[in-house]
């Protein structure tokens, strides 16, 4: 493994293990098998779970460590993944422009701290999928008016520990303060809303 593959691996794992335990609760609670990571930087951990996954982001610095493929190849087994039964796909591209992926292609569609990705890339996202979105960045709100998704659960976390629910799923997605939401209107403020209950993250399932 390059040097550099270990050091951006490190920084993205700060909080060791995080992202390992949220995708292996996600995997837990949802039948997936095909995903796709918008704005993804280095964070391979969804490799260590599901056996397809598409990483895409425009930094050079993902490209490289994508492309050390030993080093990724080492950072699998180490998480006990078996690198022959797992497909990484790399698209060092703009997820707001046209990818070069067929829609419906996937079956979870995965939006952290990355902008809008629903809005571009539902598309290939197929009917009975789901999208793992967090609050940051005013995706969760954009997906809660978008006529193709409805909240299926949500996904608490506590001590570094995750845990999928879909309990009590109205007490969720209500404003602070009421406000007539519109795709222009979020994309123009270029963030969120306030909600009364803030769960680590939000599972979507495509019904449309």
């Amino acid at each position: 493994m390059l040097d550099r593959t270990r050091r951006l691996w490190d920084l993205q794992n700060r909080h060791l293990g995080d992202r390992h335990r949220l995708f292996a609760a996600v995997a837990r609670a949802i039948d997936a098998s095909r995903v796709l990571y918008p704005g993804s930087f280095v964070d391979i951990a969804p490799s260590f779970v599901w056996p397809a996954v598409t990483y895409v982001d425009v930094d050079r610095r993902a490209k490289q460590f994508f492309d050390d493929v030993d080093g990724v190849h080492e950072l699998l087994t180490e998480h006990g993944a078996d690198p022959a039964a797992r497909q990484v796909r790399f698209l060092q591209a703009d997820y707001h422009l046209d990818l070069d992926l067929a829609d419906g292609e996937f079956d979870l569609l995965i939006s952290l701290y990355a902008g809008f990705i629903s809005d571009p890339c539902t598309r290939f996202l197929r009917p009975g999928g789901h999208l793992l979105v967090n609050p940051s960045h005013g995706d969760v709100a954009m997906a809660s008016i978008d006529p193709r998704y409805e909240l299926q659960a949500v996904v608490r976390s506590r001590g570094g520990e995750y845990a999928v629910s879909a309990r009590n799923l109205d007490a969720y997605l209500v404003q602070k303060t009421a406000q007539d939401l519109t795709p222009a209107w979020l994309r123009e403020r270029g963030r969120g809303v306030a909600y009364t209950r803030s769960p680590f993250a939000y599972l979507f399932r495509r019904v449309e």
